[in-house]
């Protein structure tokens, strides 16, 4: 404390032009209170230190570190978030502050977001949809690519690999800063081969397939990334445009895709890097501008950005049910473009800090292809906020706030482009929906010796999405048939969070308990039916109570030594429908991770660490879905810094699945065809920054 007193003096004094450098400034105890009391809800910081320690194979596999925060994975390079439970559209990603918008029903794709260009994130757990709007009705990842630059020039270049599935990587990062004016640049290339399992053969659909050398053919991919900012940084006022691409394309194990490969004349075997039918690419193209006005006790914020998202999928040209064989190999095209606008205001009065925000959404998506899955549509959206975070005292704060919402859904009529029994089949009708919600929330940040106590309750909503409501088709990445239900409500939620923290110099403990309850859950049901081959799943809607809790320990033993614990606890009935009584598909299991790790002290630049991650069998299901074992692994951490002249070089090793356990992941799609999770997996990240 002593220290940060002594560097707010010498800054308060020098002149403005003066740079000072700071060495060894840690800030304890105050610093962690006042970020826990900035607001009522869940939240967790994540910064640059974290993600490059944690690096994984994807941004959502690197965040899996945080309690409540799982991926879903397909595939080696490919997956989605979740929190406590919940994601795609129930979890709102943003980048810069703007909903990063792409397919998002997809279950067998990315982010598209470039993670080796974010300098820092937030995850908030639990309703958002008064600041962010419908999609966050189970949490926000907010994402964060524009720092400042501070000096005329500098930068990064980061080399990677992992082991599983030869992957291997560069990515390099430059920016600096003339007076008020800076720019930033980021480039990432990425390709990795198909991926091995601890197992030589699997069992589909009653065929036995065996595996060559271990690995899932068709698995391997590529990731191509780049980002340009140039922005003014006065000192009332910020602007900043920003450019970005991502493209990736990534194989489907061929084995999985509806069987094809016993009649197909590729051959998946030739070379473990190759991108054979099927496959998909997406690219990813998105602008955004950013404005703030600010004074001591006012600013308002101008948010503007447009998105671009094209998909397709491939694959070799058969035919399914009454389909003829179709000419090409374009199995399904999504094309959907996204304008964004937001305005936020906030002002100081007293002790009250008070916000108010406009914004507004308009999508059109296109869809191209013999395959069908989900119609064209359009969507608009628009809705406004005001809040109010009033500081009660130091260890007091209450905040409130409203919102309203509203939403319209334009869906395009489909007709099969082949016949069956002598007609072209109906797959969408003409869709027009309206939808509107008052929503709010409440909550308080009280603290007091070394405790700090939050709660917070809310309501949310979230409006049905085209393939909820439209969807009829054969999804093959991962093994189903899914058909939308046009009648569906608007979802809603009720959420009571609570958190409760203790922490000294060598002691941090907290506890995040939740109740989520739901009037009319939308979720996809499985049947005991089969259609074109595969088990049917329907859209419906049903009264859902989940609750839960995430719970944290850390010992700091002395200098040098450090251990920790941290687990997660879900629970989830329907009650109401057909399923009443049950949980919802997928639902995720208990787990604990603990571990021990040494360092050369709290500054140090070298750590090891090694860590378990237990996770508990899964017999709460929704049938016909299969319960699934519990199981544990062994992983194993390190890193140094090595100062070089005037760079550092930073190198971190990863070691997931030290023993090459053969498990199954319940959340994992491929466990429904037998696949086990990847098998022992190496990591490795070296940063050179200068």
């Amino acid at each position: 404390m002593i220290n940060l007193l002594l560097a707010a003096m010498l800054c308060a004094s020098a002149p403005a032009d003066t740079t000072i450098t700071l060495r060894n400034v840690t800030v304890t105890g105050q610093q962690r209170r006042d970020y826990q009391m900035r607001t009522s809800q869940s939240e967790v910081q994540i910064g640059h230190e974290f993600l490059q320690q944690n690096f994984a194979g994807s941004l959502m596999q690197t965040l899996e570190a945080i309690p409540g925060v799982k991926a879903m994975a397909i595939g080696s390079g490919q997956s989605k978030p979740t929190i406590r439970g919940l994601g795609f559209n129930r979890l709102a990603v943003s980048e810069d502050g703007i909903k990063h918008e792409g397919q998002q029903w997809g279950d067998d794709h990315g982010l598209e977001i470039d993670q080796f260009s974010i300098d820092r994130a937030e995850v908030v757990k639990g309703p958002a949809a008064l600041l962010y709007g419908s999609d966050a009705i189970g949490g926000v990842l907010s994402l964060y690519t524009n720092h400042v630059p501070t000096k005329p020039f500098s930068g990064s270049v980061q080399l990677f690999g992992r082991t599983n599935n030869e992957q291997v990587g560069i990515s390099a990062k430059v920016g600096g800063r003339q007076g008020r004016w800076f720019y930033r640049a980021n480039a990432t290339l990425i390709d990795y081969a198909d991926y091995k399992v601890p197992t030589d053969s699997i069992q589909y659909y009653s065929y036995w397939i065996k595996l060559k050398d271990q690995r899932l053919r068709n698995t391997a991919g590529c990731e191509r990334d780049g980002s340009v900012m140039l922005g003014y940084a006065g000192y009332n006022f910020h602007t900043d445009v920003r450019v970005s691409d991502s493209y990736s394309k990534s194989g489907f194990f061929a084995n999985a895709h509806g069987l094809e490969v016993r009649l197909s004349d590729i051959d998946y075997d030739h070379s473990r890097r190759d991108i054979d039918l099927p496959y998909q690419w997406v690219n990813h193209l998105k602008v955004l501008s950013h404005a703030t006005w600010r004074n001591d006790m006012t600013s308002v914020e101008l948010k503007l950005a447009y998105q671009n998202n094209l998909r397709e999928e491939c694959s070799e040209p058969v035919s399914h049910g009454y389909m003829p064989q179709p000419d090409g190999s374009l199995e399904r095209r999504f094309n959907k473009s996204t304008y964004t606008t937001g305005l936020q205001l906030r002002h100081t009065l007293g002790n009250h800090e008070l916000r108010g925000g406009l914004s507004s959404e308009y999508q059109h998506n296109r869809r191209d292809g013999w395959g069908f899955i989900i119609p064209d549509f359009e969507m608009l959206s628009a809705g406004g906020f005001v809040m109010d975070r009033y500081t009660v005292s130091e260890n007091l704060i209450l905040n409130a706030g409203l919102r309203y919402d509203y939403a319209r859904t334009n869906i395009h009529e489909y007709y099969d482009w082949y016949e069956t029994k002598g007609e072209a089949l109906k797959r969408s009708a003409d869709i027009r929906r309206n939808f509107n919600s008052l929503t709010w929330s409440a909550g308080f940040s009280y603290s007091t010796g070394l405790w700090v106590m939050k709660m917070n309750a809310g309501k949310s909503f979230r409006v049905p999405i085209p393939k909820e409501l439209g969807a009829d088709g054969v999804n093959y990445h991962i093994f189903r048939y899914e058909r939308g239900n046009a009648q569906l409500d608007p979802e809603e939620s009720y959420q009571l969070d609570a958190s409760v923290s203790w922490s000294n110099d060598e002691w941090e403990v907290q506890i995040d308990p939740y109740l989520n309850y739901f009037p009319n859950y939308i979720y996809l049901s499985p049947t005991a039916q089969y259609v074109e081959g595969l088990q049917l799943y329907n859209y419906t809607q049903a009264e859902v109570l989940r609750y839960g809790l995430e719970a944290q320990v850390k010992w700091n033993l002395n200098e040098h030594w450090q251990t920790h614990a941290q687990g997660e606890y879900l629970y989830a009935r329907q009650q109401s429908g057909e399923k009443k009584g049950y949980t919802l598909p997928f639902s995720t299991p208990w787990s604990v991770d603990t571990g021990i790790k040494y360092s050369l002290g709290q500054s140090s630049p070298f750590y090891i660490g090694l860590s378990a991650h237990i996770v508990g069998a899964q017999h709460e299901i929704v049938p016909p879905e299969k319960p699934t074992d519990g199981h544990w692994t062994l992983n194993l951490a390190a890193g140094k810094d090595f100062q070089l002249c005037s760079t550092t070089l930073h190198a971190t090793l990863h070691a997931d699945n030290l023993l090459n356990r053969r498990y199954y992941d319940h959340t994992s799609y491929y466990r429904l065809i037998d696949v086990p999770e990847p098998g022992r997996n190496v990591s490795l990240l070296v940063e050179l920054e200068f």
